[in-house]
């Protein structure tokens, strides 16, 4: 049975949400509704950064094995005001570990809020489209689209403005679960 990894931070993690009704576990749900024979294995973790990603991804690739490894890391690298350039080699370092491994790959694409400066902003939404390009990974641009950029999007986050709440994991799911679709063998 194919694996599919996902090594994410809070945004996977289902942080501040009841368990069981992050977008991950809603992908797991789906599958199996839709007799997709295929394991999920959520490997996120809150506040992980590319870094912390890049050093435990060797030790996932190994035990599990997977099929399809969706990285959804980097918007702690940009609220910690960390370098592009480390958070790109990150990504694309992990991307091509992962492939060399046999999987494919699937990054979620983030993007920062414009009180970061639109240069800045705008060179941090390019790095995983260049990544991608680079190493052929398929790509999501904005995980949050349809949630950070819905018409009242205050009532699809958690007090933080930060965390999508329950409400917008639904949201998440059906925006990226095309690009995974495609991708599960």
């Amino acid at each position: 049975m194919p694996v599919v990894l996902v090594v994410g931070d809070s945004l996977s993690a289902e942080y501040g949400l009841k368990r069981g009704s992050g977008w991950v576990a809603l992908m797991e749900q789906r599958m199996a509704s839709e007799k997709i024979a295929a394991k999920v294995v959520n490997a996120s973790i809150s506040g992980d950064t590319t870094s912390g990603g890049r050093a435990r991804l060797s030790a996932l690739l190994g035990q599990h094995r997977p099929a399809l490894v969706v990285i959804e890391l980097g918007g702690n690298d940009a609220l910690r005001g960390l370098p592009l350039a480390m958070t790109q080699d990150n990504l694309k370092t992990m991307t091509q570990a992962a492939q060399a491994s046999g999987a494919r790959v699937l990054l979620l694409g983030m993007q920062m809020p414009p009180n970061y400066g639109q240069d800045y902003a705008r060179q941090f939404a390019a790095t995983y489209a260049d990544v991608a390009k680079g190493t052929k990974a398929a790509l999501v641009p904005f995980m949050l689209q349809g949630v950070a950029d819905a018409p009242d999007p205050i009532r699809l986050f958690q007090a933080d403005r930060i965390h999508p709440n329950a409400a917008a994991q639904p949201i998440i799911l059906n925006h990226v679960w095309p690009a995974i679709r495609k991708l599960i063998p």
